[in-house]
């Protein structure tokens, strides 16, 4: 049996649900699929933003509840567990469990509209269709698809061969700690609890989000990292019972696609690689990329010209492109070398640099208000750490000649 649509939405977490429910509101019809039944887990630290609090307004006339979130205008930055500063006034985080927030999201898309195929087990994407072949035999067709289906998306891997290089994403590991009613009351963020990543406590309305991300290759033993930064807040026999819970999953932070799609399939969110690297936010970005890919599929199909979807999303998301581009420059910046830990621990505690980092969390500014200038004076300021601490520990080498660090790097 096949059944027709307008477009077909693969994943019904932040981006599908953004894309179904714009879709189907403009009245496309809409099928939109996930391999889960709704409320479901999901590994995610959970903190929202200023600015995806303001997508989630505009996109679905969701506001921020005490249900849903716990507000937290508390924030603590530290560096190996050197103290960086403590932020009493932060514009505010919002914490949440991915289980209940993706949930609210997809009965959004289903009071929009959108056909719920949940859960259902996808046989074989056709991205020449566009069609989806079910296990149980049943087929969709649709004039578009869009493929928000995270990380590891089938999409991705249909249009592509595979999503991502394994060598280029980010991998992080999660604990949840129950949560004590005077414990926890500010935001932990270590920025250097892992290797080219940081550590994160998110307290939520009933527990504690523990985790340590950071680039995948340069993390053999992820576990060792978290039990480290477990055991600067509980006992060891409660870091033991905590990794007993322990989860993980793979994040493409800082490694979009250029063209998020290929034909007449689009790619949003994690699968199109839309995640800031410096912050590790996926959530803000899944949602903006699933409103413009809906509303692309939208205008391309109210003109009667399928195939230009895709031209018209990519024009649209450029911007949220040169932003990852932007963010993924100060991340070479944190963690480029260990010798530059010194600098960041000085940067970092300027209030300053803890004003402009907050202002774009908060959806304030963003990573493009960053002049060319400043990014380029901080450079030069952690190229002359770099080059200082490889005189004092070898002499005065010129960088690249052999010597006992390693020579060039």
């Amino acid at each position: 049996m096949t059944e027709r649509f307008d477009l077909i939405v693969i994943g019904s977490g932040p981006a599908g649900s953004a894309a179904a429910k714009v879709a189907a509101q403009a009245g496309l019809r809409v099928a939109l699929l996930d391999r889960a039944a709704f409320p479901r887990d999901k590994l995610c630290g959970g903190a929202v933003s200023g600015r995806c609090a303001q997508l989630l307004e505009t996109i679905f006339e969701q506001p921020v509840t005490p249900s849903l979130f716990r507000t937290v205008t508390r924030l603590r930055l530290s560096h190996d567990s050197v103290p960086l500063g403590l932020i009493r006034n932060a514009p505010p985080l919002h914490m949440t469990m991915r289980r209940d927030f993706d949930a609210v999201l997809h009965r959004h898309a289903a009071a929009a509209g959108a056909v719920i195929h949940a859960p259902v087990r996808i046989a074989r994407i056709d991205p020449e269709g566009p069609r989806v072949t079910l296990d149980d035999g049943r087929v969709l067709e649709a004039a578009l698809m869009i493929g928000a289906d995270g990380c590891n998306s089938a999409t991705a891997r249909a249009l592509f061969g595979r999503p991502f290089d394994p060598a280029d994403i980010s991998f992080a590991l999660e604990v949840e700690l129950p949560r004590h009613k005077d414990a926890f009351r500010t935001v932990e963020i270590d920025l250097a609890a892992a290797n080219w990543g940081y550590g994160w406590i998110f307290p939520k309305n009933d527990s504690i989000t523990v985790g340590v991300g950071g680039m995948h290759q340069r993390n053999p033993d992820m576990k060792a990292h978290l039990r480290t930064y477990l055991e600067r807040y509980v006992s060891p026999a409660e870091a033991d019972a905590a990794m007993q819970g322990c989860k993980g999953a793979f994040l493409p932070a800082g490694v979009y696609r250029k063209v998020p799609g290929a034909g007449q399939v689009l790619l949003a969110g994690d699968a199109a690689g839309l995640v800031d690297p410096v912050s590790g936010e996926g959530i803000a970005w899944a949602l903006r990329s699933g409103q413009l890919a809906g509303e692309a599929c939208v205008a391309a199909l109210q003109s009667g010209a399928p195939g230009t979807a895709l031209r018209l999303y990519g024009k649209e998301l450029a911007y949220v492109q040169r932003e990852i581009d932007r963010a993924r420059i100060i991340q070479k910046m944190l963690f480029f070398s260990p010798r530059s830990a010194q600098v960041v621990r000085n940067l970092v505690r300027k209030t300053s640099v803890q004003r402009a980092f907050l202002r774009i969390l908060s959806g304030e500014r963003d990573y493009q208000d960053i002049g060319r200038k400043t990014l380029l004076n901080v450079s030069l300021l952690f190229g002359k750490s770099i080059l200082g601490g490889r005189r004092q520990k070898g002499g005065a080498r010129p960088p690249g000649s052999s010597g006992p660090d390693g020579g060039a790097q």
